[in-house]
């Protein structure tokens, strides 16, 4: 059974990345959420996918700059409050599993100390979490604070080249964009141990094609889709 993953909870729906667009992704009875995370410049991590904050808020500039107070004084798409990481993992409660993209630089370390902290005082399991990234830096940290905490290398590139960063690092899964996928290049990887989650599917056309394939998991805007 392929699993679903609303991908910055339901963008499709309800503005990406904020709490709100994270539960309807719940609502809509997803078996994870996918989301993307940044240090702000009072030590949090807030989840927001770009760099800077022009394209979604009424702010301007660097994200990593801001302090959270001042963060939380903007609106994204003129509604919401840029939430963060721990709202988010308070929210789910263990409702689906949680996909963490490490895409600010130095992320890796506060995001192993939240994994840790909600494993040790609310009971969620190491597989509750997924932590993926493009940067090779951050796996490496992840895989060096804690071996247990499952990886993911995302790759909008090449499939043999993520599976190279995930026997480096001992990922369990890889994270292809869906255009990389053949089913040869799936057999490949499911034959090597790995787990294949694929991004960012949102044509029911595709999610059919995909779902012949030996994968895991499609990550979606519109994840009722599948």
């Amino acid at each position: 059974m392929i699993q679903s993953f609303g991908h910055r909870g339901a963008k499709g729906y309800v503005s990406e990345n904020t709490l709100a667009s994270f539960q309807k992704a719940l609502d809509l009875n997803v078996d994870g959420i996918e989301l993307d995370v940044h240090v702000c410049a009072s030590g949090e991590l807030v989840v927001f996918h770009d760099f800077t904050l022009d394209r979604m808020t009424n702010g301007s500039g660097e994200i990593h700059n801001f302090s959270l107070v001042e963060l939380k004084k903007l609106k994204v798409d003129g509604v919401f409050e840029i939430s963060t990481l721990e709202e988010v993992l308070n929210l789910v409660n263990r409702k689906c599993k949680v996909n963490i993209e490490l895409k600010g630089h130095d992320t890796a370390k506060p995001a192993v100390q939240l994994i840790e902290k909600h494993i040790q005082e609310y009971n969620w399991k190491m597989d509750d979490f997924i932590v993926s990234s493009f940067q090779r830096d951050e796996l490496y940290k992840v895989s060096q604070l804690n071996s247990k905490i499952p990886l993911a290398v995302l790759t909008q590139a090449s499939v043999e080249q993520a599976m190279e960063w995930a026997t480096e690092f001992s990922a369990k899964y890889v994270h292809p964009h869906f255009s990389l996928l053949t089913e040869d290049n799936c057999k490949v990887a499911t034959e090597k141990g790995f787990k294949i989650n694929t991004w960012t599917v949102n044509d029911v056309t595709d999610i059919e094609r995909l779902k012949e394939y030996k994968i895991n998991g499609i990550i979606s805007d519109f994840p009722d889709r599948l």
